[in-house]
């Protein structure tokens, strides 16, 4: 049973840059396991699988280890891969996930995503110490994305230079040790509002090019603290991307070029 795949570079306009992400487009949901092991045969951070659910596609994210509630980029490659290759009309796709209703609009050149606003607390003196000590490193703030139950789902760091984010050098297995799927590291910009890297060891990502979802919390937390709801930014991996982020209510918005890159077949 063949199934067409679709490579697209996520956030950026250039070939082997920005976050890459594997599409399938399916008529039918594939059993999950199976779904699971694609998306560790590829070995890229995420593969999305779609499916059209109404008038809304349903998407689903895998990295190589697990299912995960949220991707930017992915969606980002998804909408690319279904508004040029599979021709959707219109402007506009609707998407639906564990999150809830998502949105991606076509605006010239450049995708936007529709996320829901991600709110951050900070965190409890005694975990700030345990993730210095995990970073190797003091931090300016320590904040988490906490599920329903107040369980840590997010760590996101706040440091004070974004040559301290270029230049930090994680401990992987420190890290995995961390509550939550991954740690978030930023800064402010020095040619962009602010700067990020994103180390998630214990799904299997040991550092995401570029992470649309966790901008979902970093727009909110920039904008309150430099003063404006429109932002410049960059996540300062090894490939690089560029976002543009837009506060609109409960919603965050996440706009991004992508590239599509290579197609296939996968033979089962």
């Amino acid at each position: 049973m063949p199934l067409e795949f679709h490579q697209v570079d996520a956030f950026t306009d250039q070939p082997f840059a920005g976050n890459p992400a594997m599409v399938y487009r399916l008529d039918a949901w594939l059993d999950e396991p199976l779904m699971q092991r694609i998306a560790a045969e590829h070995n890229l951070a995420e593969t999305a699988f779609v499916v059209k659910e109404g008038e809304a596609w349903h998407i689903r994210w895998f990295t190589p280890t697990s299912e995960v509630p949220l991707c930017g980029h992915a969606t980002l490659a998804s909408a690319k891969v279904l508004f040029d290759l599979y021709h959707e009309a219109g402007e506009v796709l609707q998407f639906t996930c564990l999150s809830g209703a998502l949105r991606v609009t076509r605006q010239g050149q450049r995708l936007e995503l529709d996320f829901p606003l991600r709110p951050v607390v900070p965190v409890a003196a005694s975990l700030q110490a345990e993730v210095e000590r995990a970073l190797d490193q003091p931090a300016h703030q320590v904040l988490a994305l906490l599920d329903a139950d107040g369980s840590v789902q997010e760590l996101m760091v706040v440091l004070a230079s974004e040559a301290q984010v270029r230049g930090f050098a994680p401990n992987l297995p420190a890290l995995a040790e961390l509550p939550g799927l991954g740690v978030l590291i930023t800064a402010p910009g020095e040619r962009h509002d602010f700067v990020s890297r994103y180390f998630a060891p214990s799904i299997g990502i040991d550092e995401d090019p570029v992470t649309g979802s966790t901008h979902c919390m970093l727009a909110p937390y920039w904008a309150e603290r430099l003063g404006r709801s429109e932002l410049s930014a960059f996540q300062c991996s090894a490939r690089g991307g560029e976002l543009l982020c837009r506060l609109d209510g409960a919603r965050v918005k996440i706009a991004g070029h992508a590239r599509h890159i290579a197609s296939g077949r996968l033979m089962l």
